[in-house]
């Protein structure tokens, strides 16, 4: 599995006069680590629109209508353009490194799980979810195996959904019509794990008994936690620090 990622590194200048506004936004783009793809961008707007821009894979600057036309033909017969043909260098290459160390050389392996939606009945597929939570970066695939082979139809999958904290998750669905001794399989593959995280489904239990398990075991630890609560308060106003 090829996993890729687009690195766009934006500065953003503006001047305001007069009612007047001149802005421009220097970009590096980039989707390999060793930065032998970078590409310069500097785009200037007045007014908010597009104005001239320099684009360092044409090695020149490009003008938008007849005002920004003359200024490209102006700074591509002066020093300025040499100036920013040289930005990949000095400045994309300088600041990209840092952010590739401080930011996306960073994963966080995804937390999956495995559930049951729908059980089958009366003409009806069964449903089953597989997700993954909390994972970055978020290029991530996450399929289905049945029998050990790679299921292809009735699966419909999510993209990936930003949790708004650098974090991502992302939902598959698979249907199916349940068969004896079948093997299902959710597939997650990420960055993060060097081998495929694989959750196996278990329909030995229904949905509906597996809940009344989780359900018990919760009562049963809050149960403790009470009565431990309960016993140390009858301790110690038993022995008078309480009073």
């Amino acid at each position: 599995m090829l996993l890729s990622l687009q690195l766009l590194l934006v500065l953003t200048l503006s001047i305001r006069t007069d009612g007047y506004y001149l802005s421009w936004i220097d970009e590096c783009i980039t989707s390999s680590p060793d930065l032998t793809d970078v590409e310069y961008l500097r785009s200037y707007y007045f007014n908010k629109d597009p104005w001239v821009q320099f684009n360092s894979t044409v090695g020149k600057f490009i003008g938008f209508g007849e005002y920004g036309v003359k200024n490209a033909e102006y700074w591509n017969n002066d020093p300025y353009v040499q100036q920013m043909q040289g930005e990949v260098e000095r400045y994309c290459k300088h600041n990209l490194p840092i952010f590739y160390s401080a930011i996306l050389d960073k994963t966080v392996k995804p937390v999956v799980q495995l559930r049951s939606e729908q059980q089958a009945s009366a003409g009806h597929p069964a449903l089953l979810m597989c997700s993954a939570y909390n994972f970055y970066p978020p290029v991530i695939d996450v399929y289905w195996l049945r029998d050990g082979k790679k299921v292809t139809t009735d699966v419909i999958s999510t993209e990936e959904m930003a949790d708004g904290d650098w974090y991502y998750q992302v939902h598959s669905h698979l249907e199916y019509t349940p068969t004896s001794g079948e093997k299902i399989s959710c597939v997650v593959e990420h960055t993060s794990s060097k081998e495929p995280i694989i959750h196996n489904w278990d329909p030995t239990l229904p949905e509906s008994e597996r809940n009344k398990i989780a359900i018990g075991a919760s009562g049963l630890v809050l149960g403790i936690i009470l009565s431990a609560a309960g016993f140390i308060y009858y301790k110690k106003k038993s022995s008078g620090q309480w009073r």
